[in-house]
């Protein structure tokens, strides 16, 4: 069977794309069946080469016909021989031919696995997440992969160390949003009683034991954002994702004290500064993390853990206690992988740290906390070295299309029209099309207009809503210098400042 991509003289069938697609998730089926025209990564023909085919191209007969051989491919008269280009799927074998070069952005992302014409993008999401950076470390690849055919329920980890998301949630988050998109479970689990404890993967000093009232807090404030979150990712993917017969599956967000409330374990906290103490082999925050996995395993059927980088150990733990506690064997004795555990990278400031309440440079996805126009900014003082990146990780845009915006770019970076896609496509996900807007116009009245010819009226209407915004009597201007009037309404900690 031959496909073809980017070329006029080709057409694919219906039938062609439909045996494709048989064995994706449900959610799948609209996705892809009018636009995807083969699965699973590709590798040019031949040897690993390019195979270059030099052939005559037809010249059309008006008056040729064929019943039942569908319409008749269009090429130009007296047109010279022109190099066609072979790539091979290396799962099902299928051929796929282009007239584009294989350096051409579009063939890189198609030999990449990526399909360059689908709005969906992947079919495969583990390709689709390995290709825009989302992927550290993935346990039983293989064996992951022909998991995921199928619907699978996954889970991500959120410490309730604040009340509110920020970016550095972001990327787990979408690598999650992934996964329900595709058809697949999503358990956002907050860690209502390991948050009691504290995790200390990657961190430099002992994080301070939190006291319950303050998590309980933080634990309902999160699962208000976590819902919010996924319905505006579901808002944003809508215009943007191939549309779907079916409905997403909401997230079934869970906090692991259900499980963990009545078991005792949280009292040997007590323990620690007794004379008696405890030993690090009788309790750690990885036992209780790798029992949330055993338990959302048996009770929920979630097979797939998400985490940060720093997870990893935590992760193959869950799945180690998973495996001992209910071992699944194959009638020829060898072990059969069940669950599976995946990474990502830790976005990190340009020095290295983490972003997070606890690293001081959190920028929340809460708009009460982190403005919209701040939430903009950001993103949009992204430097070039990481832009492309951003794009890649930060939004659902198809990676061909990010790579021909980064061509634009470098043909022009003083535009930062990279910068400027990345932090409307990174709003909009967020915040909503409402929000970007009134970002924008903000961004206009400030930064790029002579503030001399800037109307009071337009302030107002770019900053509504916004905390800074704040309005005062005629006479407290005449009576007092900005800088007092600035302390007065605290838009600073102090005169001083």
């Amino acid at each position: 069977m031959v496909n073809t991509f980017n070329s006029p003289n080709y057409h694919t069938s219906t039938a062609s794309v439909m045996a494709n697609t048989q064995d994706l998730p449900p959610t799948y089926d609209a996705a892809v069946t009018s636009e995807v025209h083969s699965s699973g990564p590709f590798v040019p023909a031949g040897t690993g080469d390019v195979k270059d085919v030099k052939v005559p191209m037809p010249t059309p007969d008006a008056n040729a016909s064929s019943p039942g051989a569908g319409p008749t491919p269009f090429s130009p008269p007296s047109m010279p021989p022109t190099t066609v280009y072979n790539y091979v799927n290396p799962v099902t074998h299928e051929v796929v031919t282009s007239l584009l070069p294989p350096d051409h952005p579009r063939m890189v992302c198609l030999q990449q696995g990526h399909d360059p014409h689908s709005k969906f993008g992947f079919l495969d999401v583990l390709s689709d997440l390995e290709i825009r950076g989302l992927i550290s470390q993935v346990s039983s690849p293989e064996s992951l992969r022909k998991a995921i055919k199928q619907r699978q329920v996954v889970y991500l980890g959120v410490d309730p160390t604040a009340k509110y998301l920020h970016v550095g949630h972001l990327l787990p988050l979408l690598c999650l949003f992934h996964f329900q998109v595709r058809g697949h479970g999503i358990i956002p689990l907050i860690g209502g009683a390991t948050g009691l404890v504290g995790d200390p993967s990657g961190r430099n000093t002992e994080r301070p034991l939190s006291e319950a009232s303050i998590v309980a807090n933080n634990v309902e404030h999160l699962a208000s954002g976590l819902n919010r979150f996924f319905e505006g990712a579901v808002q944003y993917a809508s215009k943007r994702l191939a549309a779907s017969t079916r409905t997403i599956s909401p997230p079934e967000i869970q906090n692991n004290l259900n499980w963990f409330r009545n078991m005792g374990l949280l009292d040997v906290q007590i323990r620690l500064n007794s004379q008696q103490g405890i030993s690090f082999t009788e309790f750690t925050y990885q036992l209780l993390q790798a029992y949330d996995f055993y338990t959302l395993h048996k009770d929920h059927s979630c097979t797939i853990q998400l985490g940060g980088s720093d997870q990893w150990g935590n992760i193959l733990a869950g799945i180690d206690l998973i495996n001992k506690l209910n071992p699944d064997v194959a009638s020829d004795g060898s072990h059969i992988d069940k669950v599976f555990g995946i990474t990502m990278p830790l976005l990190t400031t340009p020095s290295g740290e983490k972003f997070g309440k606890s690293a001081g440079n959190a920028v929340a996805l809460d708009d009460s906390i982190t403005s919209v126009f701040d939430f903009y900014q950001f993103f949009l003082r992204v430097p070039d070295s990481h832009v492309g990146q951003y794009l890649k990780m930060f939004t659902l845009l198809p990676v061909a299309e990010i790579e021909d915006v980064l061509c634009q770019h470098q043909q022009n970076p003083e535009a930062r029209a990279a910068q400027r896609l990345l932090s409307t496509e990174v709003t909009e996900l967020v915040h909503g099309e409402e929000a970007v807007s009134r970002a924008q116009a903000a961004t206009k009245v400030l930064y790029e207009r002579d503030l001399a010819e800037v109307k009071a009226t337009d302030i107002i209407m770019a900053l509504k809503g916004d905390p800074r915004l704040q309005f005062c009597e005629e006479s407290e201007l005449l009576d007092a210098p900005v800088a007092k009037l600035a302390g007065r309404y605290k838009l600073v900690v102090s005169n001083c400042e």
